[in-house]
């Protein structure tokens, strides 16, 4: 099925917009997953906040013209699914755990503030942990000598303790 000028702008302008506020793209073939399983894709990228698009080449090539992600305009051939996210590591993250327990998905590259990534790329970007467990770690790291200075002194406090309620307790037995 064909799209007219007016849906085809329509696409581009959703696109853009969508490339505006993105801070990273990720680009898989899917050539050959079944609809189950892109469903259930689409699923985990909508529930993670990941925008998750099949496009026809050219339209998407135009819309990402003169954005941050231009510079993968040429990796834009064959089927392909697009997956754009504002969390940076988010849609690499989406992407990359669907292509470890489906081999038809095959991660083609991305970009990321305004740099193309390859395959080797995106994946590195899905591992790097998300937000929350990333200031959840700084929290940990700013408690740490703070935790470590209480326990000291509670030890310490303990022993004083033990050492004074000792010689009071044997002038008491005799």
């Amino acid at each position: 099925m064909s799209l007219n000028r007016s849906e085809k702008e329509a696409v581009i302008s959703e696109v853009t917009s969508l490339a505006a506020k993105a801070q990273t793209l990720v680009i898989a073939e899917y050539r050959g997953i079944t609809v189950a399983d892109m469903t259930k894709l689409r699923v985990d990228a909508r529930s993670k906040g990941v925008s998750l698009s099949v496009l026809k080449n050219t339209l998407a090539r135009r819309a990402v013209a003169g954005s941050q992600f231009d510079v993968v305009a040429d990796q834009m051939t064959g089927p392909l699914i697009y997956g754009f996210s504002e969390d940076a590591v988010a849609a690499a993250k989406v992407v990359a755990d669907f292509a470890k327990t489906n081999d038809k998905l095959v991660i083609r590259g991305g970009a990321f503030g305004g740099k193309a990534l390859d395959v080797n790329g995106v994946k590195q970007l899905a591992n790097i942990p998300s937000k929350e467990v990333l200031l959840a770690q700084i929290c940990g790291l700013l408690m740490s000598p703070m935790s470590r200075t209480a326990v000291v002194l509670g030890a310490l406090a303990a022993k004083k303790g033990e050492g004074a309620a000792a010689p009071a307790a044997e002038p008491a037995a005799a």
